[in-house]
């Protein structure tokens, strides 16, 4: 099981909620929960449960993942479930 930590990320994100809707301390997987890139509590866990389903584990697929959500990843793919078929579209370990 990947279990990477907040200071495995490369990249800045936010760590606060700013509103109602946006509550840090939801870090589920509904497949219809749209993902933020930006904001580290959703990224983290996120890429966590990816890597864990594809039995990944190494540091550098986990930032090259990482990287690729902030940069590559179309703006307009945001759901949990499409976010996870443009990876497996489009991303090798």
């Amino acid at each position: 099981m990947a279990n990477f930590k907040r200071s495995d990320l490369t990249l800045i994100y936010s760590w606060t909620a700013s509103v109602e809707n946006d509550n840090a301390k939801i870090t589920g997987e509904p497949d219809s929960t749209l993902l933020s890139r930006h904001e580290g509590y959703e990224v983290l866990p996120f890429l966590n449960r990816y890597m864990t389903a594809k039995g990944w584990t190494t540091l550098s697929t986990f930032n090259k993942l990482e990287r690729s959500l902030r940069n590559d990843l179309p703006s307009d793919v945001r759901s949990h479930a499409n976010v996870k078929k443009w990876l497996n579209n489009n991303f090798e370990s």
